[in-house]
């Protein structure tokens, strides 16, 4: 039997409390097996603490106010309560939190369509 797990990032906010659900989360990553805290808990308090390796796949969780320079790609997850999720892909010549006018989006539209368009083992 999977032990399933949902990830969110919330926002830290007064009044709200660590241990009471929040009614709104910034992002969120659903896991179908290994859910539990020994498993995925670890591996997500690796990735925090130092850099880490999800199921083969180098993640790290850091802070919101780091940047780097270093990254080609900037990728945002659009979502919210009631409304569908989007995704836009920006080829980065300048790391910005705030974005570059020489940044080239190359991808905005759905998940399933960025799929269709980069997925090299669909059909």
């Amino acid at each position: 039997m999977s032990t399933r797990a949902t990830v969110r990032f919330a926002t830290r906010e007064e009044g709200v409390s660590f241990n009471e659900h929040p009614k709104k989360w910034n992002a969120q990553f659903y896991k179908h097996h290994d859910g539990y805290p020994e498993g995925l808990g670890v591996d997500l308090a690796n990735c925090i603490v130092k850099e880490g390796s999800w199921n083969g796949v180098t993640m790290e969780i850091e802070h919101v106010d780091i940047v780097h320079g270093d990254i080609e790609y900037m990728y945002y997850i659009w979502q919210d309560h009631g409304k569908s999720i989007w995704m836009s892909i920006f080829e980065t010549y300048l790391a910005d939190p705030f974005g570059n006018e020489d940044d080239e989006c190359i991808f905005v539209g759905k998940p399933e369509k960025l799929l269709e368009k980069y997925d090299e083992k669909r059909d």
